[in-house]
């Protein structure tokens, strides 16, 4: 997370992940996954992914365009509450370099990837597509940092889906700082439509665990208001808050047959990288599922 440039970042976490199969139990599994089969007699050599050979030691035929239907749309969240970190980046950092290191993984493996960045209104999306000088694209359009106020997760997230009809993955990045109405009733829509929903619920350890230990005076990122705040005396109201908003926030995943992921910002981003594949594989190509708590 210290390597100033976002795409190498992606890069170093997507290299660091297949190293970390090739040693691992789980070896072969995400060429498996998705958009390579095993090589058998009478194949063409030409199709060979040599690549992959030199990772694996195992043989695998690439497969064309019209073998795969993966469709990704990477949803950011860069609203200004994402741009609190308690260490040496913030929560909009880590949910960029995931994104970054999703549309790494997926473009190389030669599926579609699109994104949607939203703070409290949509910006532009970007189709999913694979072609040369788009994974470039989606880089520097992620590499942003938070501009919005605050965070209306209805209007951009309803936007979005009325403007990416064509059924697909989306993966919502985001800390969810909103009443839980609003998301059930979103979060419900873009599951009714169709959509296969991936949530990777994006938390600073501090927020978590309230690791505050002096009384001091916090300001709302969003609204600017300032509060003074004895962590002591507000722990446990705080706390006892949060656990219920993430366990309402599990039950309508739950309810709505959502991937559900909490993933702390001090969290090693292959770990999220191999809960993402393992879940697709888990699901074959696009049904829903059930969640994967944490």
């Amino acid at each position: 997370m210290r390597i100033k440039s976002l795409e190498m970042r992606a890069r170093i976490v997507v290299e660091g992940f297949w190293k970390g199969l090739h040693k691992s139990p789980y070896h072969g599994f995400s060429v498996e996954f998705s958009e390579y089969r095993p090589y058998t007699k009478g194949d063409d050599p030409r199709f060979i992914d040599w690549k992959v050979l030199a990772r694996s030691d195992r043989v695998f035929i690439k497969k064309f365009e019209d073998e795969t239907n993966l469709r990704c749309t990477l949803l950011v969240d860069q609203s200004q509450s994402m741009g609190y970190g308690s260490g040496e980046y913030t929560k909009a950092t880590y949910a960029a370099t995931l994104a970054a290191t999703l549309a790494h993984f997926l473009m190389g493996q030669g599926d579609a990837v699109g994104l949607a960045t939203f703070d409290e209104k949509p910006d532009q999306a970007i189709p999913a597509r694979n072609r040369p000088g788009h994974l470039r694209r989606l880089m520097v359009h992620l590499d942003q940092a938070p501009k919005g106020s605050g965070t209306d997760i209805i209007a951009p997230l309803k936007a979005i889906s009325e403007m990416i009809r064509r059924r697909g993955v989306f993966v919502l990045i985001s800390d969810l700082l909103a009443p839980i109405e609003e998301l059930e009733t979103n979060l419900g829509y873009l599951a009714a439509a169709g959509h296969d929903l991936v949530i990777f619920h994006t938390l600073d350890r501090a927020e978590l665990e309230f690791t505050f230990d002096k009384a001091t005076h916090f300001r709302d990122v969003e609204t600017g208001q300032d509060l003074y705040i004895d962590p002591d005396a507000a722990r446990a109201g705080y706390l006892k808050r949060l656990n219920a908003h993430l366990d309402a926030l599990r039950g309508i995943c739950d309810r709505n047959r959502i991937d559900y992921r909490l993933l702390p910002t001090d969290e090693p981003l292959e770990l999220a990288l191999f809960d993402f594949i393992r879940n697709r594989k888990d699901a074959g190509a696009l049904p829903a599922r059930a969640v994967n708590r944490v």
